[in-house]
């Protein structure tokens, strides 16, 4: 018998009847309705970063008249040497928040799943501390960490014959008493967060993991994480993001100090731009800080590819 003939391959459509099927599709009035949003976010979001890009090759204080000075602003930022003390204390920050505030929103998060009748109330309580604007939650744990006798920390360690402590004014201590300030202040909405994803896990699975007589620890590590999986590899890039520009804490709290234990990079940021006027050093940091959180960003999502999708 003959050959069915075989099918011909499908035209290609030109650019002009691309164009008219997406007009008829109603391409125009979208455009029209998005077109307000996207020049508003062109203009405050993608603009100023254009705008940085030629500042940090200029030399400005944004009053004079700027001058051009090539890659001299960066080769200054590289030279400070507070610069690789702010860096370091911006790693150390952010490695004590990982340590302290990361398993803590996912071991809230799983016992309010447990809780039946109170698992609102408890919701509640724990976002509190996010409402609370950020400078007024420093001040506040500022006045528990008075180096006094009558400092709220102070007296709960004079109950048991201790203290005081000069939680801010040691430079060993200064910076993990900011981190403690920053997990109660941030943690809620993580564990908001993970509360949600764990409520969308399926009752089957954990059904199935008793039957086989698995017990609580057990369904946590072989149910309820590898569920949780994507939205923690998300949720840790957020943190590494976060903590490495932390800023408002350590500036209200301790202002850099003791001893520069506590200037960050954001710090120095402000330090060049507010305090010497040198915007264009200022925004020179602020790249070389944008490329490396870009770097960072992208050898962790090549490397967590594949468990994420497994």
């Amino acid at each position: 018998g003959a050959r069915p003939r075989a099918k011909d391959p499908p035209r290609r459509r030109g650019p002009v009847a691309a164009f008219t099927s997406w007009v008829r599709r109603g391409g125009v009035s979208t455009l029209v309705i998005f077109l307000p949003l996207l020049i508003t976010f062109g203009y405050f979001a993608w603009w100023p970063i254009l705008k940085s890009l030629i500042l940090a090759f200029q030399s400005t204080d944004l009053i004079t008249e700027p001058s051009w000075v090539g890659l001299r602003n960066f080769e200054r930022v590289l030279a400070d040497p507070l610069l690789w003390t702010a860096a370091g204390n911006t790693v150390w920050f952010a490695t004590l928040a990982l340590l302290i505030g990361f398993p803590l929103p996912i071991l809230m998060a799983m016992l309010m799943a447990e809780l039946r009748r109170s698992r609102q109330i408890s919701s509640v309580l724990v976002y509190l501390p996010v409402i609370i604007p950020p400078v007024v939650s420093v001040l506040l744990w500022k006045q528990f960490y008075d180096p006094s006798s009558s400092g709220l920390f102070n007296t709960v360690l004079g109950w048991f014959g201790l203290g005081p402590i000069g939680w801010l004014q040691d430079p060993a201590l200064a910076m993990p008493s900011i981190v403690i300030q920053a997990t109660w202040a941030t943690a809620g909405t993580a564990t908001i967060i993970y509360l949600a994803a764990l409520m969308s896990i399926q009752a089957e699975l954990y059904d199935a993991a008793e039957v086989d007589g698995a017990s609580i620890l057990q369904r946590m590590w072989h149910v309820t994480l590898p569920q949780l999986r994507s939205v923690i590899l998300l949720m840790l890039l957020l943190q590494i993001i976060g903590t490495m520009q932390v800023f408002t804490d350590p500036f209200v709290m301790t202002g850099g100090g003791p001893e520069n234990r506590t200037v960050t990079l954001l710090m120095l940021i402000y330090n060049y731009a507010f305090l010497s006027g040198d915007f264009g050093k200022a925004t020179a940091l602020s790249l070389l800080l944008a490329l490396v959180l870009s770097v960072v960003s992208a050898i962790y999502l090549r490397l967590t590819r594949k468990w994420s999708e497994s």
